[in-house]
């Protein structure tokens, strides 16, 4: 499937690619265990164009996240700026031949959870000339990831590639079977920072994904395949507890789905806050702010459920509310940052 096309959106005449943040509903940690997820696209989203410049050996990063241009070379023996690595590594893996320049810019905060690296990834490559199956695009981004010194799954750019809007989307990282899931639209969302950014390359997110490799070595199979009657074999109570949550947690994608199939938020909202008690007791990846604030927005009228979105250690919570809540006005959680929400189209190229 290539990507999306709308109409509007060109720089200059350069064709933009456009690539949106993304949520978890449920189903954290899952995606490198074989198991079961459903994320959703979000309307934040980062933009990348790129003007090629014949006979030039550079390509210009120009960011809005940055105070000045960052120099790339495309020799490769040319030293990279620190913060071009991963743009580095993509531009590398699109085989460019000629460089140019990169025009960046984005509405989605950095260190949030809310996939802001896979959606720099997807714009670029996108911008770059990549095309073909979402698998293929988050295969990409996944390389550059790993050239970059971050090891992750392919939860985040299958969703930003394959979101639909008004829909989460079902993943099987057994398969990689996807599916649409309609969200009724009453649902309302909140994503509310906690005010500590994460950084999967200096948290323990490398320790959890070993600490699963051995329980599946034990168990003889992949964690998002097994039962809990599996957890027997593992005699190791860390080891135990971690592979508890993946397996609770594909059950939990399973529920959600059958739940919003039924239109019944409240016991939407209810899972949710149970994959954050798994997450945060049984996984450690959550932290004391962001339990504080989950448990401040379940306290909010009309506020269904609330869990961490991401990685872990840090970043946002996401809240699924009634249309009234009050918890649906970001300026009600300052001094926090907070955004309203709503399940969007994924990746696409904007032409005229």
């Amino acid at each position: 499937m290539l990507p999306r096309a709308a109409p509007g959106g060109q720089a200059g005449g350069v064709p933009t690619a456009r690539a949106p943040g993304r949520v978890t509903l449920i189903g954290e940690h899952t995606d490198y265990n074989a198991g079961l997820s459903l994320p959703m696209a979000i309307d934040l989203v980062t933009e990348a164009s790129f003007t090629p410049k014949p006979g030039s050996f550079l390509v210009s990063l120009r960011s809005d996240q940055y105070p000045w241009p960052l120099e790339i070379s495309l020799r490769g023996t040319d030293p990279t700026p620190p913060e071009a690595v991963l743009a580095a590594s993509l531009i590398r893996l699109s085989n460019l031949t000629e460089g140019g320049t990169i025009r960046v810019t984005s509405t989605l905060p950095i260190g949030a959870g809310l996939s802001s690296s896979a959606a720099f990834s997807v714009a670029i490559l996108l911008a770059l000339g990549n095309m073909g199956e979402p698998r293929t695009i988050a295969a990409l981004c996944q390389a550059a990831e790993a050239s970059a010194g971050s090891r992750v799954g392919l939860l985040d750019p299958l969703a930003i590639m394959e979101g639909q809007a008004g829909h989460a989307l079902r993943i099987d990282f057994s398969t990689y079977e996807t599916r649409q899931i309609p969200v009724p639209e009453e649902a309302a969302f909140i994503v509310v920072h906690c005010g500590v950014e994460r950084a999967l390359g200096a948290s323990p997110y490398a320790i959890r994904r070993s600490e699963c490799e051995m329980a599946a070595s034990h168990i003889g199979r992949a964690l998002g395949r097994c039962e809990l009657a599996d957890l027997s074999a593992l005699h190791d109570p860390v080891l135990r507890r971690r592979a508890r949550h993946v397996i609770t947690e594909c059950g939990r994608v399973r529920e959600v789905e059958r739940l919003l199939r039924r239109r019944n938020l409240v016991g939407v909202g209810a899972v949710m806050t149970d994959g954050h008690r798994s997450l945060a007791e049984d996984y450690k990846v959550s932290i004391t702010v962001v339990d504080e604030l989950v448990d401040r927005l379940l306290s909010m009228p009309g506020v269904y459920g609330a869990r961490m979105t991401g990685g872990g250690f840090g970043g946002c919570v996401i809240a699924l509310c009634a249309p009234d809540s009050p918890a649906l006005d970001p300026s009600i959680h300052a001094p926090l940052r907070a955004w309203r929400i709503s399940p969007s189209p994924g990746a696409m190229l904007l032409e005229r």
